[in-house]
């Protein structure tokens, strides 16, 4: 039976879900921010749920991802007799499966036409001019950056940005600004989360380099944004050249 109460842990899904039906949803998390005005139950952060309210919300189906959710929250969901579906998403073909599965699989709806969308405008994707290097910051204080098997690193190299650090033992590692610097970089991304990279803070680290500065949920969210995603990075990338 198709489940009719829904709780989100990921901003992602909640709006991939809110896209198609949001009437399934009853619960999400404080930084579930799409859609807009989305009126149901905040239940705390990704990695601090309050796992006792959504276990009291009795969803049918409780939505989260490998990474932004921490297994002894799934776990103690799950031993609260609650039943959740967990994706993994470090690519671009992953995120578009995982979110069929979501939707179709998990949810019971009919597979949405933005995600069609999404995929067709991934595949039709003109060839890059040039292949610049990059390095993509996260966050400040201390300096993190993309590392390798990354979702939003995928995304960049389909336009033709290469991560610097993409082979690093680390997904998220912390290098000092000074090796930033120094590792021969064409260009610096800069997303607006989940530290929020703008004009005036964040390429005064970066004297020289270029930046893009971009908009992180069409960086690092897989949902509805996906169809608009690589236009709106190719601009961003294109405007810094």
């Amino acid at each position: 039976m198709s489940p009719s109460r829904v709780v989100s842990l990921v901003p992602s899904l909640t709006e991939a879900v809110a896209a198609c039906a949001p009437e399934l949803l009853i619960g999400a998390t404080d930084w579930c921010s799409h859609p807009a005005g989305l009126d149901v139950t905040r239940i705390g952060g990704t990695k601090n749920p309050d796992t006792a309210r959504i276990a009291a919300l009795a969803p049918d189906l409780v939505i989260a991802n490998e990474e932004e959710n921490r297994p002894a929250d799934l776990a103690a969901l799950r031993a609260a007799g609650l039943d959740v579906l967990v994706t993994e998403v470090r690519t671009l073909d992953q995120a578009l499966r995982e979110l069929a599965r979501v939707l179709v699989r998990g949810c019971g709806l009919p597979r949405p036409d933005w995600l069609d969308a999404a995929e067709a405008a991934w595949r039709e994707l003109p060839a890059a001019p040039v292949e610049l290097a990059a390095v993509i910051p996260i966050w400040r204080r201390p300096w993190m950056v993309l590392g390798r098997d990354t979702f939003a690193g995928d995304l960049l190299a389909r336009l033709g940005v290469r991560n610097l650090y993409g082979r690093h033992a680390d997904r998220y590692p912390r290098i000092p600004v000074a090796e930033l610097n120094a590792g021969g970089a064409d260009l610096v991304v800069l997303p607006d989360e989940p530290y929020r990279f703008t004009a005036q803070d964040g390429p005064e680290a970066f004297p020289g380099l270029p930046a893009a500065l971009v908009s992180g949920r069409h960086l690092t969210w897989y949902g509805p944004s996906l169809a608009e995603a690589p236009g709106v990075l190719a601009a961003a990338v294109a405007a810094a050249r």
